[in-house]
């Protein structure tokens, strides 16, 4: 059985080398299906793929920002010359100033960007290299491991939270329940209450009375709201039971359950029942506000 994901969370792996130091970071927030954006330094553009399959694999929903930073030794740093850009720009100088280049000259030319590469060619060589590149490419699935960690202590946060809030929800509903049996007597005292003030000579026959009474009662009836919401409360406890991926079903749940309530609330002859009504609603809010938060 699948345990209750969130879709939040922080996770860092980090390790050094021979040749540096490395460390992969990746995050996740709220998102409607899984977005995957990945950062990596120049020259290991191959690792994109498998953190994408790694993520597809352990992730169902989340916006997820996955970084790879590495930091070479300092005596990896190499410093390497355009030896072709540099060549143009002298006979640039050469042919204005109609003179040998002095070593002034070459120095300056020297300071020009793209003449000179720090690093950037340590990093090519480092990414094309496959024991390294399958090094990084495991150590990323072992972050996004860790990052699947931290969501699912958050989904069992949510896992208590959303369960207390069913269980208060199906309170309210037995309230609701227990006050909607009134709700026949309270349509006859109504009823009679305008018929002394618009009939006061009684002209009204019996077999008419007892129809509107019937009709009214029939319109105010609210057993079969009472039992779906008994049925969306035990779909909510299954739910919440079998794990992620259960997000976009709660959500779906928590606007069934809202529509009852409204009903509920439109069918109310008592201003008990219609606070019953009322405080369901609020928690159903709260129910879908916090399955927004669940993968």
């Amino acid at each position: 059985m699948n345990a209750l994901s969130g879709m939040t969370g922080f996770a860092r792996v980090a390790g050094e080398a021979d040749w540096g130091s490395w460390a992969w970071e990746a995050k996740s927030v709220n998102g409607r299906g899984l977005d995957v954006r990945v950062n990596l330094p120049p020259g290991f553009e191959a690792l994109e793929r498998s953190v994408k399959a790694a993520a597809a694999k352990h992730f169902k929903r989340g916006s997820l920002q996955v970084a790879l930073r590495i930091d070479l030794s300092a005596g990896g740093d190499v410093a390497t010359v355009n030896e072709a850009l540099l060549s143009q720009l002298i006979q640039v100088v050469d042919e204005r100033a109609q003179t040998a280049t002095s070593s002034d000259a070459v120095a300056t030319l020297l300071t020009i960007k793209g003449v000179v590469e720090t690093g950037g060619s340590s990093l090519r060589d480092l990414g094309s290299d496959e024991a390294v590149t399958a090094m990084l490419a495991s150590a990323g699935e072992a972050a996004l491991l860790a990052l699947q960690a931290e969501r699912l202590r958050e989904g069992e946060m949510l896992s208590g939270l959303l369960s207390g809030l069913v269980q208060s929800m199906d309170d309210t509903r037995d309230q609701a329940e227990h006050l909607a049996a009134s709700q026949p007597a309270l349509l006859k005292e109504r009823l009679m209450k305008q018929l002394d003030e618009l009939d006061a000579d009684g002209r009204v026959e019996k077999e008419r009375l007892a129809a509107e009474l019937a009709l009214s009662a029939a319109k105010a009836d609210v057993r079969e709201e009472l039992d779906r919401l008994t049925a969306h409360f035990v779909s909510a406890r299954e739910l919440l039971a079998g794990g992620s991926p259960a997000g976009r079903k709660l959500d779906f749940l928590a606007q069934e359950l809202n529509r009852e309530a409204n009903t509920l609330c439109s069918k109310s002859v008592s201003l008990d029942l219609t606070n019953a009504g009322l405080g369901l609603k609020g928690l159903i809010d709260q129910f879908k506000e916090q399955a927004a938060n669940v993968e």
